[in-house]
């Protein structure tokens, strides 16, 4: 179960949860994010990124997170991917790109120790050609990052096409020529940004072990790969070439999940934050006021963990699913759901069930206009408190994780290069 693929459909037992506990939506802390977000110069992608962005976006992340502590210099999702491809046949490309990936693996271990990246008596960055060859390493691992999540994907990489067109010529050395020029550049000028910015800062009053790199969740029953936490701030880097749009509902929502799932406070987290990575922008909330911005006033922190877990459990690892199974599973999760639903008392507002203000007039029924206005949107949805949660959607035809040996040859032959 990935929190990331429960948010992106609005009928998954996960987002509905997450909707209607987080009553006022994304707008109000939206703008407290642009109202932060000064930069005066964006680093836009080079016309040789194309298509790669995604992958010099997760080059990024892991170059950053080494920068504040190298306990883990292979992230465990590239280690994933470089064990899966041991199962890919055709003319033995699978055993060559893992035989590679482990080369990669022992070799970028290697640079990180050698170049010291999370000492705090250097700066963030090493010199030009120490930051290609760096940048190059965690591309190529970016892309077996892809299949530990993406198998479909996977095919379309570089990495894939080189080795099934030519399997005998794949080598380390290969598989390093293989980014774009400018995909290293970019991933170097990201870099660069963030030594002269406040990211800088943050790593300069921090010491390693005050970092935690990939935070994971243990017995959360559900996979989240938040990016770092740094002495109780929590950070998702951000690459997107516009920044300014990087705080949609979906961004809001994943932080609030990564938040929740630390139910035994194992981070001690007091703020969450983004880092845009173009335009070297941090920018933070304390987790009190972040959960106001949102609307998540019908339980403290501690109750709002407590219930997230029961959801998680009582869905039995497919909250993240459009559907739950059979007709009778359904209606289950219909009905947990609905003993999850925080109640509005009489007198409260229906929105985010806090007391009501006197009023002279007839009574009201909504505290502000925003929650009137909110109103429209959770009633639409079955999500105001007290109001029976409308039935899952059905089930649709799920898809395979893996293509088989064939279909992955098939479509590297078929791709244009």
């Amino acid at each position: 179960m990935s929190l990331v693929d429960g948010l992106r459909s609005p009928h998954t037992p996960l987002r509905r949860f997450l909707d209607r506990e987080l009553s006022a939506g994304p707008k109000a802390l939206r703008d407290s994010f642009r109202a932060q977000h000064q930069a005066d110069h964006i680093l836009f992608p080079p016309p040789g990124v194309g298509t790669e962005a995604g992958n010099v976006g997760t080059a990024i992340d892991q170059r950053l997170r080494l920068a504040f502590t190298a306990a883990a210099p292979v992230d465990d999702a590239s280690l994933i991917g470089i064990n899966l491809t041991g199962g890919i046949g055709g003319r033995g490309a699978g055993l060559r790109m893992r035989a590679v990936g482990n080369e990669l693996a022992v070799r970028l271990t290697e640079t990180v120790r050698r170049l010291d990246l999370d000492n705090r008596e250097l700066p963030i960055d090493r010199g030009q050609d120490e930051e290609e060859v760096l940048a190059r390493m965690l591309i190529a691992a970016a892309w077996y990052q892809v299949l530990a999540r993406n198998a479909y994907g996977f095919t379309f990489t570089p990495l894939a096409k080189a080795a099934l067109e030519d399997p005998g010529a794949f080598t380390y050395e290969r598989l390093l020529e293989l980014p774009h020029r400018d995909m290293v550049a970019d991933v170097v000028a990201q870099l660069h940004k963030a030594a002269h910015g406040p990211l800088d800062a943050l790593r300069a009053r921090t010491t390693p072990k005050d970092c935690v790199g990939g935070p994971t969740f243990a017995g959360a029953q559900v996979t989240a790969d938040a990016d770092i936490v740094v002495d109780g701030l929590l950070i998702d880097f951000k690459s997107a070439r516009r920044p300014l749009a990087e705080m949609s509902q979906r961004t809001a929502w994943q932080l609030t999940g990564y938040l929740l799932l630390d139910a035994a406070d194992r981070y001690r987290i007091d703020t969450v934050g983004l880092y845009l990575t173009r335009s070297g922008v941090l920018a933070s909330w304390p987790v009190d006021d972040f959960l106001v911005l949102l609307g998540a006033c019908r339980r403290d922190l501690s109750e709002l963990r407590g219930v997230f877990a029961e959801l998680l459990t009582g869905c039995n690892g497919r909250a993240d699913a459009r559907y739950s199974g059979t007709e009778e599973e359904t209606e289950r999760v219909r009905q947990l759901l609905q003993r999850l639903a925080p109640v509005a008392e009489p007198g409260c507002c229906l929105v985010c069930t806090q007391p009501l203000p006197e009023s002279t007039r007839r009574p009201r029924k909504f505290c502000t206009s925003r929650c009137r206005e909110r109103s429209q949107t959770l009633s639409r949805r079955g999500l105001l408190p007290g109001r029976p949660v409308p039935l899952l959607p059905a089930p649709r035809k799920e898809r395979l994780d893996l293509p088989d040996d064939a279909e992955i040859v098939s479509l590297a032959a078929r791709t244009p290069r």
